[in-house]
Parts: structure tokens; sequence; C-alpha cells
């Protein structure tokens, strides 16, 4: 059977920032509820033709949202936990999954059983809770002890994950979101830093709670196939597609999209063929898709690349409008507050979000586009076309990262008549076997086709 997110496309929000919410929590504070803004999100959302959304950090934190406070609680600067019940309830009526942020290889320094050490120290319950706790050293904070933290950020320490009582304690967290929430999956932050055999057993024990529950991790490099496979992950995020979305067309070279692509998805020896990894081309970490492209007229090619090339596409909030971002000391410029009306009335990039619409429309009624095999049809170093081919369907999408139009002759995946432009719905005849097309400048099109 099917599962839903083998072909869902996703949007993901950075509540924190989407909310305005202030940097710093005062937990004597009251509740703000700003959840509730999110709600006439959903309706966007789904006329994106998402089906999944990834929403997260949520966790009682510090400041940013991976310092974590409290595993039970909804950071109070987003509402209660009542609030984001109420967004999950209004998210599943409309056919929306969400899924959630595990912060599970941290916690920031205010969290119990931190706090127990520092005021018991040797004698805290909690000492083998967290890695390389050395009482015979000091930390940057004066502790009077030292301690394993993530790249070495003192207000972020690294959990024990091999300590029994970690394990447990944070299983009990995901059965907690699942019974007090409904949510449908968990994004594992610094997933490649987690421990293995703390992901094999979580695996099991979420695949315990619902069937269809999904496990995405964040890594950045190395061997996909060591996190996503049947034991740990269903996927991880596909750092190395991300960026050859962008600098293959910056420096007008398709080549190293299509070589990514070969390599990881070949039906012939790619080595994540039968996986299905997270694609995105941008996130709350990296600078906006808007600003890192030279050339605005790529953000059409660039989406309908990351819609229809193997993998499960993700847009961040605000990038369907162009937003600009740019990464800087600390992620502010990354994670703004945004009003829905004001965004869609004066876009950044006017169409784009009707674009990608179209794109999650296509997505959802040719699912060939998500199961079909990949295949190569034409490379340039400008033009690129391919196939996704499935029980003599196929949809074939093309695009052009040059300055000028191109005219395109795009062999076949099969043999057949007619094929029909997706965007126009104009059907056309195949002439001399081949699609016979021209691309505007920084131009996309699908095109569908069945065999004859």
């Amino acid at each position: 059977m099917s599962k839903w997110y083998e072909t869902a496309a996703f949007y993901h929000i950075y509540p924190l920032g989407l909310c305005g919410a202030p940097q710093q929590n005062d937990c004597n504070a009251p509740v703000n509820h700003t959840l509730p803004k999110l709600i006439p999100w959903l309706d966007h959302i789904a006329a994106l033709g998402c089906e999944g959304i990834y929403i997260g950090p949520l966790f009682q934190s510090s400041s940013h949202g991976y310092d974590t406070i409290d595993y039970r609680r909804v950071d109070r600067r987003l509402g209660d936990n009542a609030d984001f019940r109420t967004f999950v309830e209004e998210a599943h009526s409309r056919g929306i999954r969400v899924v959630v942020d595990g912060v599970f290889n941290h916690t920031g320094r205010e969290f119990f059983a931190f706090e127990d050490i520092r005021r018991n120290r040797e004698s805290s319950p909690y000492r083998w809770w967290y890695k390389g706790i050395n009482f015979d050293w000091n930390s940057a904070y004066n502790d009077g002890f030292s301690y394993e933290s993530w790249r070495n950020c003192g207000n972020l320490i690294n959990l024990n994950l091999g300590n029994r009582e970690v394990k447990d304690y944070l299983f009990d967290v995901i059965r907690f979101w699942v019974s007090e929430f409904d949510i449908d999956g968990i994004r594992l932050d610094c997933a490649d830093c987690l421990d293995f055999d703390f992901m094999k057993e979580m695996r099991w024990i979420c695949g315990g709670l619902k069937e269809d529950f999904w496990l995405m991790g964040e890594v950045i490099h190395g061997d996909y196939a060591r996190w996503a496979n049947d034991q740990m992950l269903h996927s991880v995020t596909n750092y190395e597609l991300h960026k050859g979305l962008y600098s293959g067309h910056n420096d007008h070279n398709y080549f190293e999209i299509a070589h990514t692509i070969r390599r990881q998805f070949d039906a012939n020896g790619g080595i994540y063929r039968g996986r299905t990894l997270y694609s995105f081309v941008d996130n709350h970490d990296v600078a906006r898709i808007a600003t890192k492209l030279n050339d605005k007229r790529h953000l059409k090619p660039v989406h309908a690349l990351l819609y229809t090339l193997p993998g499960l596409p993700s847009i961040y909030y605000g990038s369907e409008w162009g937003i600009e971002g740019q990464k800087e000391w600390g992620d502010a410029a990354l994670r703004p507050a945004l009003d829905l009306e004001q965004m869609r009335e004066h876009p950044a990039v006017p169409g784009l979000a009707e674009f990608i619409a179209f794109l999650g429309k296509c997505r959802k009624e040719h699912e060939v586009i998500s199961r079909g095999s990949y295949q190569e049809l034409l490379l340039t170093n400008r033009q690129y076309a391919f196939a996704r081919v499935r029980d003599g369907e196929a949809v074939v999408t093309a695009v052009n990262n040059d300055e000028n139009e191109a005219e395109l002759w795009i062999r076949l995946p099969f043999h057949t008549e007619c094929f029909t432009d997706l965007e126009t719905g104009k059907e056309c005849a195949v002439e001399n076997g081949q699609i016979h097309v021209r691309l505007a400048a920084g131009g996309a099109a699908l095109y569908h086709i069945r065999q004859m």
C-alpha cells in the first residue's frame, strides 16, 4: 500500500519567524496566542498543492527554538497546546499532514535535567543524561564543569542518546505529541549527529504509533543511505541536489544537475535508487533562492526541476512569492514575519506562486511525476529535458537557462503521435518522432504524453 509521504509536496514553516515572535522567550510572560494567525495560511498551502506541512521548532525554548526548555509544551511565544491541536485539526480537515521538528540531539541550558546538574553537580541523577560531563573542568558559562555541545555552542548541550533513561524520556515525548496533537511525522534536527541505535529504536516505536508515520532527517554531508533506509529514517534532506539547483543555473551548467540525478537515482546504478529524498531550494538555514540566483527569470525552471525531478519538493514560506533573504550573522533575515494578504497583493515576483500551484496540481493529477522512473532526453549546458515514465505514461520537463529563447528537439521515451502542454492545455503533433518546442529565456514547460 502506498504512503502519503511517498508523493507529497511540502510547505515549510518556521513559526517563530512567520508569527513575529520575540527573539528571547520570557517564561514569566503571558502566553501569546499567535498560532491561530496561521489558520488562514492553510487554504493558501492547499491551493499550492501541498499535502504536508513541516512546521518547527515548536518546543518551549529560550530563543531560536532549538534550545529546548520543555518538550511537552508549545512555545508560549506561539500559543499553548490547545492552539496547536486546533492547527493540526484544521490542517487535517484540508487533507494536509503535519510534521514537526524533533530536537533530540541537544537541549537548552534551562532544561530541567541540565539545571539539576548545575545545582547538584555529582549528586544529580541526570549527570549521565549528557555527553562529556566533566566536573574537573569549566565551561564558557562558568558552570564549574564542562560538557559536549553542538558545534561548541555552549547553550546547546548534547544529550547522551545511548542512555536508557534519555531514550525512554524522548520516546515518551514522541508518544505525547502523537496522542496529544495527532502529528503525522517528525523532522529530526541534526540527524547526522544522532546515535544510529537511537534512530532504529525510534523507527520501530513510531511505526507502532501510526502505520504511516514519517521520519525525515536533517543530513548535510555524507552517504544519505546511511540514514535513509528500512531500519532508520524514511527520508533525509537532499543538500547535494539543493546546491546543484541554484549553481547549475548561475553557472549555466545543467550538466551539474543531471550528473547529480544520475549519481543518485539512475535505475542502473544510482546510489539512492528506491529511496525518496526531501528536496528544497531554500530553508530556514540557507539564503533564499531568489537571493542566490543571479537571474530571477531562473526561478521558474528551478521550481520546475524541484517539482519534477526525483524527490519530495518543499517550499519554504514566502519563497513562493520570490522574497529575498541573505544568511548573515544570525538567521533573522531568513525567518521574517509575513502577512498573507500583503504577500498575495504585492508579490516580489508576480506569477511565481501561480506557477508553483500549477506544478503542485500536475503532481497531484499525474502520479507518474512522483512515481515514474527518470529518463534523460536532452542535455546541454543551457537546455535540459527529461521524462518521468510509468506504465505507458510520461511527463516531460524542459528547461532553459539561456538569456535567449531556445528551440528544442526532444526525443521521446516511447512512441506517440502527440503531446500536451500541461500549462496551456495545447495539444501538438510529434515531429519526426520528437517534441519540437520553443522555450523563452528562463523558460520551463511540462508536456504530457501517452504511449501509442
